[in-house]
């Protein structure tokens, strides 16, 4: 009986489908491409629109980032009870880069300005109209697109100031500006098009220019402006720009009062899409007509080519599924098969690297070092992910995601390593365990998110305290934390103390106590040199013991185990 060969089965049926594949196209091609056009071009424009709203929603949460960061910035807070206006310019036009926002408005806790960045000679003035700024001095971060005083167009936050007493001092007023060319030319960069930025039905800032001027100063034409600024409604039409034609979209922007204030421009260039399409159009007929004959040939002298280094391609893949990643792929040939082998092979070794980097990662954690790094950068595309998705989740199994530090289970590593090598070196250990002072008062007083703020705080001055790589500091849990200090005494071990209490009492927190106008720590020490006679468990429990000592002696205070 005739057998038909796997290059038989797989040529004929392939000659066949790819003629009519190659065919059909081209017929389709010829009767549809317009409609194809019209939908590559509107679906581009719907891409930039997205695109659009990200970018909008990008700037304002650099405002809200902008704005709440500084508020809690202890030399700002200071600047602004004195009414330091140098020292507010300063200090705020140092953070533009770094929150990647174009202005500051800081005014008092009456709305009066007190400095502008973008203004530095116009304060004394109220901006109680600006809805971003009477909200913040209800105490409510809010972001709009607002008109001001001096910004015609932008994106605004505005976050209220307290000082250490909780008394509301001020207000920081974050924005990025939508009024000057500069801004709209990286936009034109970053997508491609023409943009306009109207306030009211005024064009102020745009990027086409005519003989080398922007054109600005032109009003929005009637019937458009009826459609954007007086039913509110996005808007999309054809036009033609200096003899070019353009898709354009018209969205309005809402000020607080939900009044449009101002209309974006977006212009896209049709004429390259266009040119392009036909140009594929006519390619693809030539080279379909001639692929088609070039590939008969080739489908035929590659199937005849291919037939064992496939079989052996196969056993060497099934090898992989079924767990075996130490393969050694021998197909030396440079044809599609040869090149199906080395990307197994590459597979393959990076499948195996990646197991062998996540053992590497658990075997470091297990000796309390949370910063291991499992150098994803070594990967690409969804391997990086995936060594990204298991190096976020060992992170998250050793570090406390509130305040950044190792957590609980990352610390019981951490303190065996240790105290055998204390043990084994005769050496002394320290222990230092921190309260935040009546937290949970704190807590019901100003909040949780609040709450949270005050415990990274503390978080970062405990990290700010330690000199030493060998300082481990972690989240106890709660309110609480915890330091190990190894070849540390208890003189030692008590300076560093006093230099973490101190910080978190000269730290802007508000403080829930009538008493004191700070939050603070209290702090109990415990240091020995570990023997075979002595438990972790007692260690930890003599620093425990001595921070309650701290507590029930009066709080923000320092306090060694046996006096």
């Amino acid at each position: 009986m005739f057998r038909k060969s796997l290059k038989v089965k797989i040529i004929l049926p392939s000659i066949l489908i790819l003629s009519v594949l190659i065919v059909s196209m081209n017929v389709f091609l010829s009767v549809r491409f317009m409609p194809l056009n019209n939908a590559l071009i509107n679906a581009k424009l719907e891409t930039n629109i997205s695109g659009l709203q990200f970018y909008f929603d990008d700037r304002k949460s650099n405002t809200r980032t902008a704005a709440i960061s500084m508020s809690f910035h202890a030399g700002a807070v200071r600047a602004i009870k004195e009414r330091n206006t140098e020292e507010l310019l300063r200090l705020f036009a140092a953070a533009h880069e770094t929150y990647r926002v174009d202005y500051y408005t800081i005014t008092d806790h009456e709305g009066i300005v007190l400095a502008r960045t973008h203004a530095p000679d116009r304060l004394g003035d109220s901006v109680l109209n600006q809805q971003n700024v009477k909200d913040a001095l209800g105490g409510t971060v809010s972001s709009y697109f607002e008109a001001g005083t001096v910004v015609k167009v932008s994106v605004r936050t505005g976050a209220p100031v307290y000082d250490m007493d909780g008394s509301l001092i001020g207000v920081v007023s974050a924005g990025v500006r939508f009024d000057l060319d500069g801004e709209l030319e990286k936009l034109k960069e970053l997508f491609n098009a023409e943009i306009a930025v109207f306030s009211g039905d005024e064009r102020i800032a745009t990027t086409t220019t005519q003989k080398g001027h922007s054109i600005v100063g032109v009003s929005l034409d009637p019937n458009i402006a009826e459609i954007v600024v007086i039913n509110q409604q996005e808007h999309r039409e054809e036009a033609n720009i200096f003899g070019e034609k353009y898709k354009i979209y018209y969205r309005p922007l809402f000020n607080p009062q939900d009044d449009v204030f101002a209309v974006f421009f977006f212009g896209m260039p049709t004429t390259e899409v266009i040119t392009s399409s036909d140009n594929v159009r006519r390619d693809g007929i030539i080279f379909g007509l001639v692929g088609l004959a070039i590939s008969i040939v080739l489908i035929y002298l590659i199937m005849s080519s291919v037939s064992e280094p496939i079989i052996r391609l196969s056993n060497d893949m099934s090898n992989i599924a079924n767990g075996n990643l130490r393969v050694d792929i021998k197909i030396d040939s440079e044809d599609e098969v040869g090149h199906l082998g080395k990307s197994l092979q590459k597979v393959a070794n990076i499948l195996f690297k990646l197991l062998d980097d996540i053992n590497v990662m658990i075997a470091e954690q297990k000796k309390g070092n949370t910063d291991y790094d499992l150098q994803t950068e070594a990967f690409r595309g969804d391997y990086k992910i995936l060594a990204e998705s298991v190096l976020e989740l060992g992170t998250f199994s050793m570090q406390d995601q509130l305040t950044g530090l190792p957590n609980r289970r990352s610390f019981d590593n951490r303190i065996d390593i240790e105290w055998n090598r204390a043990m084994r070196d005769k050496a002394p250990i320290s222990i230092l365990l921190m309260d935040i002072d009546k937290f949970k008062a704190y807590n019901d007083a100003f909040g949780h998110q609040q709450g949270d703020v005050a415990l990274r705080t503390v978080a970062n001055a405990i990290k700010w305290s330690l000199s030493r790589s060998t300082d481990f500091a972690a989240r106890w849990g709660g309110e609480e934390f915890v330091i190990l200090l190894p070849s540390t005494h208890s003189s030692g071990a008590g300076i560093v103390a006093e230099k973490i209490r101190e910080s978190v009492e000269n730290m802007v927190i508000p403080s829930n106590d009538e008493r004191s106008e700070k939050t603070t720590i209290s702090i109990g020490i415990h240091t020995l040199i570990p023997s075979k006679d002595c438990l972790i468990c007692e260690f930890i429990s003599a620093a425990d013991s001595a921070l309650y000592e701290a507590k029930i002696t009066g709080r923000n205070r320092v306090c060694h185990h046996g006096g």
